[in-house]
């Protein structure tokens, strides 16, 4: 279907300059990008490139309609639209103001400008001097992620599919950026554990009192590797910090 009829579709017909701004990105897509990697079809391309478009001119765009007319459900849509965003090598501009705006936390804006500008003082001094110049920290997953730990501190809801969805991001990027910030500033964004329910305490000891001693480690470990699993444990949380600062480092 051609994106003109597609606009038409979505009340967008009288705008050409939207329209011939959609066509060149769906041309710069075929060349640079391949979008049956993702799964979408010529209409959910066009759909895709009518929105960036739209986004780039700063022009209203009728996402659920959108949606809609691709036929793929919001969260699907919402994962092709990233990558394929990102695939065509289109940036997004993210504003920790205007972030605070959208989700109504206009108070956490300081908050989150020393929480985001510690995590890249703390996150660049960790990497050796060689890696520091090519490790970009500017991109919106690094903002998104200091906003939505702020405000869980702040015990503020905030939707963080949505958020997701306004950085142009992944939910495993957003993940690892997530767990990357809690280890190195987790004076700035972690929250304390919540002492567990006393009823439920009780109830828990209850059933591990009813099994006999010998049962209860021989069902979950021997009585000899008692005294390893805290040290297990400690490797993976090792293991599983490692990987995402590497992942977090390459970030281009």
């Amino acid at each position: 279907m051609d994106i003109t009829n597609i606009a038409k579709k979505l009340g967008l017909s009288d705008n050409n300059l939207l329209i011939r701004k959609a066509a060149e990105i769906r041309r710069l897509c075929d060349v640079q990008f391949d979008s049956s990697i993702i799964g979408i079809g010529e209409i959910c391309k066009a759909v895709m490139c009518l929105e960036i478009a739209a986004s780039r001119l700063e022009v209203i765009f009728d996402r659920q309609a959108a949606i809609k007319l691709s036929g793929m459900s919001e969260r699907a849509y919402s994962r092709s639209f990233n990558t394929l965003q990102n695939g065509v090598g289109v940036k997004i501009k993210l504003n920790i103001k205007e972030l605070a705006i959208q989700f109504g936390c206009v108070r956490m804006i300081s908050t989150v400008q020393k929480g985001l500008s510690t995590y890249k003082e703390r996150f660049l001094s960790s990497l050796p001097v060689s890696r520091r110049a090519n490790t970009d920290l500017t991109r919106p997953v690094f903002t998104a992620a200091a906003f939505y730990l702020c405000a869980k501190k702040q015990k503020l809801k905030v939707d963080n599919f949505r958020l997701i969805e306004v950085c142009g991001t992944s939910e495993s990027e957003f993940s690892c950026v997530l767990t990357s910030m809690m280890d190195l500033c987790f004076d700035l964004f972690g929250v304390s554990k919540e002492k567990k329910d006393t009823k439920e305490t009780k109830v828990d000891q209850g059933l591990l009192n009813a099994l006999p001693l010998k049962r209860r480690y021989e069902d979950v470990f021997s009585s000899d590797d008692e005294h390893l699993l805290p040290k297990r444990k400690k490797k993976i949380e090792e293991t599983k910090n490692k990987d995402c600062k590497s992942t977090v480092a390459s970030f281009d």
